[in-house]
């Protein structure tokens, strides 16, 4: 399967919209058409029960989650004057998953992606970090990384180099790498993540759309135009897309599947995932497009 590890909240739009990268990354892959599970804590809570519903309407396999009567954490987004994230998630239910279990969503090794607030925040941290690092299979990692949220830099850090090490498929935009690496340009970040061992690097580029980076070379793709009205959600579309492309193709159990993919592969990875995020753009929220909606 492919199993999202990470924080499930709700963003305030105002009204409690379900949401969190690592969730995003889950429906996402289902709705695609691929087997996803979620792997993270759900508070009982009335904003719980609604992300509990959001994911089983969706096909997300959840039987590795924690419930927990801790609260749900809450993303206030503001779009005006621009996109702006507050955030409320003190001793929240992202924040307590001690132990993960995925003999409970089948036998694997399956694809495992993080990343986002799951990567650094409480207790959870720490049992993600120890999930890749014994994982036998393929890891992605998105680090989202949102600065207004991170009070402890060298924590944040540690965590990243933890999943950074046994990371396979790192996606970022140009925003993230200038903050992780401020004394870097995008070019030189990418090239330090190959040299440490990753495959691939994706560097989106907003509406230009992305770039996926391999020690044979870049592969440029073009995004879609499209009529923009939400960007929430759209990174996390791309992630998915890529992993459930990864999947169709049977890359799904070590590195030497990913390792034998050519740029034309990778073209076409790319560009599914350009065309889904762009209709992930085209509605508010992070309303992912699901499979029929696509021409692939």
């Amino acid at each position: 399967m492919i199993v999202s590890c990470g924080e499930a909240l709700v963003d305030l739009v105002p009204d409690p919209v379900p949401g969190g990268g690592p969730m995003n990354v889950a429906v996402a892959a289902a709705r695609l058409g691929a087997p996803a599970a979620f792997v993270g804590g759900i508070s009982t809570d009335e904003h719980g029960r609604r992300i509990l519903d959001h994911l089983a309407a969706n096909g997300v396999d959840v039987s590795a989650c924690l419930r927990t009567s801790a609260p749900t954490a809450r993303a206030i987004v503001e779009h005006t004057p621009k996109l702006v994230f507050r955030f409320e998630g003190a001793d929240t239910a992202d924040t307590v998953l001690t132990e993960v279990d995925l003999a409970a969503i089948g036998p694997g090794p399956h694809i495992i992606h993080g990343g986002t607030l799951g990567m650094f925040r409480g207790r959870t941290a720490e049992t993600l970090a120890q999930l890749v690092e014994s994982h036998p299979g393929i890891v992605s990692l998105d680090p989202n990384a949102r600065p207004q949220v991170i009070d402890d830099r060298t924590a944040w850090e540690h965590f990243h180099q933890r999943w950074m090490s046994r990371t396979d498929i790192y996606k970022a935009s140009d925003e993230d790498l200038a903050w992780i690496w401020p004394d870097r340009s995008p070019e030189s970040s990418v090239e330090a993540l190959l040299a440490t061992g990753v495959d691939t690097v994706v560097l989106t580029r907003g509406a230009h759309g992305l770039v996926l980076y391999r020690a044979d070379g870049p592969v440029p793709v073009d995004a879609p135009e499209v009529a923009v009205v939400d960007t929430v959600g759209a990174g996390d579309t791309i992630v998915a897309t890529i992993l459930v492309s990864l999947w169709e193709r049977g890359v799904r159990r070590d590195r030497a599947e990913l390792e034998a993919l050519g740029p034309s592969d990778w073209f076409e990875i790319g560009s599914r995932a350009v065309a889904a995020a762009a209709v992930t753009c085209s509605r508010p929220g992070a309303d992912p497009p699901f499979r029929h909606e696509l021409s692939w």
